[in-house]
């Protein structure tokens, strides 16, 4: 007997605790990463190094591994992220010398590209057998991205707290050292929990998301599936001009994102006068920046309801998104009491717009892209993120301290805005498919085809 699919409550539930339990290991991380990497003898240029084997590796397996995931199904593919997160987790917590830290910042850029598309795709899959290609998407979205974005804050403050409480006095931290000769520094134990936690995702994994059978994958069957699951992806973006904008869109705020990450801390340094106090109130700013997209995610569906479209809503928080960016360079040279508060302003400004956007463009994405080629769609739109937020890094690295190194992202993010001030096009090919479809006839999308049978 067939497995009824899960309805849209419990499918939202069960995708906002899939994006927590994912995305909390890589919060515990952002704080401690990069004082691990010095305490275990790196350089600056060598850090930089180990970030780029990240990047690099998340980049050129996007495409190949969204389209895995719509080949071989999104369970398996999910795990397969989970248990590369943990091996790259550990690897890096306990690694004491360049290749092991490379090999681990490979391992969880490959785990980084095995996880852009396919939960968000099951979430869709799912909601969609139950309630047909109609079927609400935005709330759902909403909530995984703002649990995201919690996940990302506690693990935050966790990450950056357990360290520094391990180290008061002559404790625990001294003693974990001398217990394990050195491999475990206090600095190492936010990574070794969130390789805990990853765990917990792959079981989760495992249990918790029922998907409708597929055939069974040979080697030939995946060698020929995945090329054609990428070139249907990348189809999507020069036939469908809605699609285009929200993978333009994404790259605006992927370069938006990262001039922000890469500019800000040397900026509360300044403020504080100490790398030390300068990097603790970067943490306290990246827990807020955090909390503030998940607020703007959680607003998303207001935002569309009370503009009256989502590519309406999207337009305003980009927008909004955007006038943080020049609120954040205006107040660069700026002095006096005023200027810091501004600037926590436009921080808290940009991540809250782009918080409501992101589920808005996604949603408006879904119900462009057939059920084929909806995890190598994110994929691409993930691609388009990441090369844009490189770029944008090293043009706001390469531009002189002060206003200028701004200019680009916050312009970067006005014209993302300003794409979605046209009119929306033709119904893309899911619309076109539920539309076309006369009363008794056999539904064409995979995900139709499955509630059909229930």
């Amino acid at each position: 007997m067939t497995r009824s699919p899960l309805d849209p409550a419990a499918a939202r539930r069960r995708y906002a605790t899939l994006c927590a339990l994912f995305w909390l290991p890589l919060g515990l991380a952002v704080a401690p990463l990069i004082l691990l990497f010095t305490e275990r003898g790196m350089s600056l240029a060598a850090i930089a190094g180990l970030f780029a084997v990240h990047s690099l590796t998340a980049a050129a397996l996007e495409l190949p591994t969204g389209g895995l995931s719509d080949v071989l199904g999104r369970r398996a593919v999910l795990a397969a992220a989970g248990l590369l997160d943990l091996a790259g987790l550990t690897l890096v917590a306990l690694g004491t010398t360049a290749w092991p830290l490379a090999v681990g910042m490979a391992l969880l850029g490959t785990g980084r590209a095995l996880s852009s598309g396919p939960a968000e795709a099951w979430y869709v899959d799912t909601v969609r057998a139950h309630s047909g290609s109609g079927a609400d998407l935005r709330t759902g979205l909403a909530r995984g991205s703002s649990a995201i974005s919690a996940a990302l804050a506690a693990g935050t403050l966790l990450g950056g707290a357990l360290p520094w409480l391990l180290g008061l006095g002559p404790g625990p931290g001294a003693r974990l050292g001398e217990a394990t000769s050195g491999l475990v520094p206090p600095l190492s134990l936010p990574l070794l929990l969130g390789a805990a936690v990853e765990v917990a995702f792959v079981l989760y994994v495992l249990t918790s998301l029922p998907e409708p059978p597929r055939p069974a994958a040979t080697v030939r069957h995946v060698l020929r599936g995945v090329p054609a699951a990428v070139a249907g992806g990348l189809r999507l973006g020069s036939r469908d001009a809605l699609v285009r904008r929200v993978l333009l869109s994404a790259g605006a705020a992927g370069g938006a994102v990262a001039a922000v990450e890469l500019l800000t801390p040397r900026r509360a340094a300044a403020l504080t006068g100490a790398a030390e106090s300068g990097a603790v109130l970067f943490a306290a700013l990246a827990c807020a920046g955090f909390l503030c997209s998940a607020l703007g995610s959680h607003l998303a569906p207001l935002a569309a309801r009370l503009t009256g479209s989502g590519e309406r809503a999207v337009l305003l928080a980009l927008g909004a998104g955007a006038g943080g960016v020049f609120l954040l360079g205006a107040t660069s040279a700026a002095t006096g009491a005023a200027a810091p508060v501004l600037a926590a302003t436009g921080y808290g400004l940009v991540y809250l717009g782009l918080g409501a956007a992101g589920p808005n463009e996604n949603d408006v994405l879904h119900h462009r892209v057939p059920d084929a080629v909806r995890a190598t769609a994110l994929s691409v739109q993930s691609l388009a993120t990441q090369l844009a937020g490189a770029l944008s890094g090293l043009l706001a690295g390469a531009l002189p301290p002060g206003p200028l190194p701004w200019l680009p992202a916050g312009a970067a993010l006005l014209a993302g805005a300003l794409l979605w001030a046209r009119r929306g096009q033709r119904p893309g090919p899911a619309a076109r498919e539920a539309r076309s479809r006369e009363p008794g006839e056999e539904p064409k999308t995979p995900g139709d085809r499955v509630a059909a049978r229930r």
